[in-house]
């Protein structure tokens, strides 16, 4: 299979060129054909043209491959080896979403051939490649799993906004469905990846070892937040006793925050939507997630409580919020904690006016229903610093006093500002 598809005899598919797809259908696109295949024609088009949709990669990184963009799914029929790296979001009821996973199974499935392999990367449960997805392409190809075509698991471990642990540069999990599908499947991904491969002893354990990556980061996450609002209790910086802690060399670096995004905020959902069809109601994992996803009222709370003590008319009053993605110095606003901020603070009748150097205003409105001011507008009464953009780093009081009421209150979600602070009111987690 790899000999093929060094030699172009052959062509490696990719469905779904999201943040996780591109990257990875670019990089075997240096190396073989490749097909990459995504349904909303908006994004092809941009692609054709050298502009990642995602604003991860820059149009030089498209130079030198050997892709074709399309929205046709007929036109996956040219190639043998397919990587599935469509999203995998939960529904309004935090329960796993397989919508997008299970459609690019059947369309899969409807040109799968003999001797084909089928590897999928988004995070899913341990279990959904060979219990949700393997049936579908069974079903819609008439073939017989593991006789006539071959299934991985090789979870994505990008990282948004991370410049130097790209794709090639990460250790790579990969599972196949048997010995000679780990061989292959390892193979395929030992031509891209520098970092190495690890090849896990079964799907189900590669699944389950992406899952509590998230899991892992998103309950320590939760342990500083239940931490932060004990400190603030007792009128101490979490920030600083963290700092003090961490002088321990086997302190573990973490730090309070708004868990949002497509991974951490959302993962350990499928984790624990498993375990209840198991008969297991996961504690400490719920119990993260409920902190987790509690910070945002909580931030917008205080805030409304400080602006009150400062003799500040709640209704009415104006407050900044910096920042509206989901991470520091992405453009991706998907499951951004900053849209909760905002309507907790508008529940109050407070008047909240949002900036953001990377965001775009008309995705935001869409999606959450508030667009973007371009830059602070009159005075505020409060300033909320919610997501470290780069952009932010280097402002000083001075540039924050320039539009900030007398006695306005400045809060920094993630203390970055502790030592620069000196003169306004100042609170963090």
């Amino acid at each position: 299979m790899l000999q093929k598809l060094l030699n172009k005899e052959t062509k490696l598919s990719v469905i779904g060129l999201g943040y996780v797809g591109l990257p990875i259908a670019l990089e075997f696109a240096r190396k073989m054909k490749v097909v990459g295949f995504d349904i909303k024609n908006d994004r092809i088009e941009k692609m054709r043209k050298n502009i990642d949709p995602s604003n991860e990669l820059e149009s030089k990184d498209f130079d030198g491959c050997d892709i074709h963009f399309t929205s046709n799914p007929e036109d996956l029929k040219d190639a043998t080896f397919h990587v599935v790296a469509v999203p995998t979001p939960i529904n309004r009821h935090n329960l796993p979403d397989l919508n997008p996973l299970l459609s690019a199974s059947h369309a899969v499935g409807k040109i799968l051939k003999k001797g084909d392999y089928v590897v999928f990367e988004s995070t899913v449960y341990p279990g959904c490649t060979e219990e949700d997805c393997v049936p579908i392409l069974e079903q819609e190809s008439g073939l017989k799993f593991n006789e006539d075509f071959k299934v991985g698991y090789s979870p994505e471990r990008i990282n948004p906004g991370d410049k130097e642990h790209t794709l090639t540069k990460i250790l790579k999990i990969v599972s196949g469905s048997d010995d000679e599908a780990l061989e292959v499947i390892s193979a395929v991904y030992e031509s891209i990846i520098k970092a190495g491969i690890h090849k896990a002893s079964s799907i189900k354990v590669a699944e389950a070892a992406k899952i509590i990556e998230n899991t892992q980061r998103d309950v320590n996450i939760a342990l500083m937040n239940e931490l932060s609002l004990i400190f603030n209790k007792l009128n101490i910086n979490t920030y600083e006793v963290l700092e003090a802690a961490g002088t321990k060399w086997n302190f573990l670096k973490f730090f309070p925050g708004l868990v949002g995004g497509h991974c951490i905020g959302v993962d350990p959902y499928y984790l624990t939507y498993k375990a209840s069809e198991l008969g297991i109601h996961s504690k400490i994992i719920t119990g993260g997630r409920v902190i987790n996803d509690n910070m945002a009222p909580y931030i917008a709370k205080q805030t409304v409580k400080r602006l009150i003590s400062n003799g500040h008319p709640i209704n009415g009053a104006r407050v900044l919020i910096m920042g509206a993605t989901f991470k520091e110095n992405v453009s991706d606003i998907r499951n951004s904690k900053v849209a909760d901020l905002v309507n907790e603070l508008k529940s109050f009748s407070v008047n909240v006016e949002v900036i953001d150097p990377h965001a775009s205003s008309e995705e935001l409105m869409e999606e959450y229903g508030y667009g973007l001011v371009d830059k602070p507008t009159g005075k505020y009464q409060a300033v909320i610093v919610a997501v470290n953009h780069a952009e932010y780093i280097s402002l000083n009081e001075v540039w924050f006093n320039s539009f900030m009421d007398e006695k306005a209150l400045f809060v920094d979600v993630k203390g970055v500002f502790r030592n620069v602070i000196k003169k306004l009111e100042y609170w963090s987690l």
